[in-house]
């Protein structure tokens, strides 16, 4: 047991909150600083989703992972930055102002988990907890150069997340290698009954770099239209140096990523349209002191503190699931989503894992993404994996124009251990 006194600079902007003095006690991760993201509850530490409707909001309560990481003996020194309730692929929606990336301040992170990586890229903490719901750990773990990895849904506790597409997201690591990763999701990792959907299936696998005869599917769609040449190049370079560890590279096709993005944007939108309905100026965050009626108040307390991304994805979610449109978007949606399942299955008989860029591009400038579906289109390459539920990491290949790159590695439900040992062996070689 002891105090940890956490003096980083951060220059960043990566924190919403910072705690000085962090308490920790004995364990695996005994005294290490570890970030967890604003949507993860801590007790006593304020909670905002980068909202300023949860502005000043102390949950009562640990989230479960939360409260594994204490029990391991981290320290937590902070909740870090993030697009407001996720929403986002840069960290610039924050109620709190944007986080900057720490290989060049004039770009972005990435996002949503964008405050995560900063702090981790920086050298503030060794490990953070990120959230991904469309990509959202594995985006800016590239536009940063450091490692994330977003677990099979439900192999991490959902419980004191705080909701936004239920069914789409879930917690995990974020850290500057493989071994990190591996070794924070080994404290995160297994069976919560506060939770019905997570699942009993504990992590305690040691990276290993012995990929021979290891079977690597390479989607084309993976390179297709949007991916930066340059981009592409350097992850196919990496994926050479894979094969070049004895792993056998399958070319192959994917045909439902053409309707993964709309299927996923659908989906979640929908999905959020209900969780924030709770946000009202009454049960959480700072009150409502409005004189109007109960109606109207409500209305203008939910336009005043939401912002512009997360209003239009309610607005947008709420006509999906509306009487008379519901079969033309959202049943549709669920029916694409089948089959990128499908997909994703039939992939998987043949090859053991699936390798291609985790973002069509570099870190974007800060500023430069006005247009949300141009920001939506960059989600493109990280989606699929959370429609279906599936295991997917992100670990640096190299950089183009001076920003990292990501090489995306996806395997089957449970089998983190394979795409961290693919994830550590392509480590070895760039080392």
């Amino acid at each position: 047991m002891g105090t940890l006194a956490f003096d980083a600079d951060d220059r960043w902007n990566a924190f919403v909150t910072i705690c000085r003095n962090a308490e920790h006690g004995d364990g695996p991760l005994a005294g290490v600083p570890v970030a967890v993201k604003d949507n993860i509850s801590t007790a006593g530490i304020q909670t905002t989703c980068g909202s300023a409707i949860l502005e000043g909001y102390l949950p009562p309560y640990d989230a479960h992972a939360v409260s594994l990481l204490k029990a391991a003996g981290a320290a937590i020194v902070g909740k870090t930055n993030m697009d407001e309730f996720g929403m986002g692929t840069t960290t610039e929606s924050s109620a709190f102002g944007p986080t900057t990336n720490p290989v060049n301040v004039a770009h972005v992170p990435g996002g949503s988990s964008g405050g995560s990586a900063a702090a981790v890229a920086s050298g503030m903490v060794p490990m953070a907890l990120g959230t991904d719901t469309g990509g959202s750990i594995r985006c800016p773990a590239a536009f940063c150069g450091i490692v994330g990895l977003k677990p099979t849904y439900g192999r991490v506790s959902r419980y004191g997340l705080i909701a936004y597409a239920n069914s789409l997201e879930g917690i995990g690591p974020m850290a500057g290698n493989v071994t990190d990763v591996s070794r924070l999701f080994s404290v995160i990792a297994g069976k919560d009954p506060r939770d019905a959907t997570s699942i009993d299936r504990p992590y305690t696998h040691t990276p290993s770099s012995e990929i021979r005869g290891m079977r690597i599917g390479v989607p084309a769609e993976f390179f297709g239209e949007g991916v930066d040449d340059s981009v592409a190049e350097t992850v196919r370079t990496a994926i050479g140096d894979l094969e070049g560890l004895g792993a056998e590279i399958v070319e192959c096709s994917m045909p439902s990523m053409k309707y993964a993005l709309a299927a996923y944007y659908v989906t979640c939108t929908s999905e959020a349209s209900s969780n924030l309905a709770r946000f009202d100026g009454i049960r959480y965050g700072p009150g409502n002191e409005s004189k109007r009626s109960w109606h109207d108040a409500y209305q203008e307390h939910r336009r005043e503190r939401f912002g512009a991304e997360v209003r239009r994805r309610i607005m947008l979610g709420t006509f999906a699931l509306s009487a008379g449109y519901y079969g033309k978007y959202y049943s549709k949606a669920q029916a694409a989503r089948t089959n990128v399942r499908e997909d994703f299955a039939r992939l998987f008989r043949d090859v053991d894992v699936i390798a291609g860029p985790t973002m069509p591009t570099t870190a974007f400038a800060l500023g430069e993404k006005t247009d949300p579906l141009s920001m939506y289109l960059a989600d493109i390459l990280t989606v699929p994996a959370n429609l279906a539920g599936v295991p997917a990491i992100s670990v640096p290949c190299g950089d183009v124009g001076g920003l990292p790159v990501g090489l995306q590695i996806i395997g089957r439900h449970c089998e983190e251990e394979r795409i961290v040992d693919t994830a550590f062996a392509y480590e070895g070689v760039r080392k």
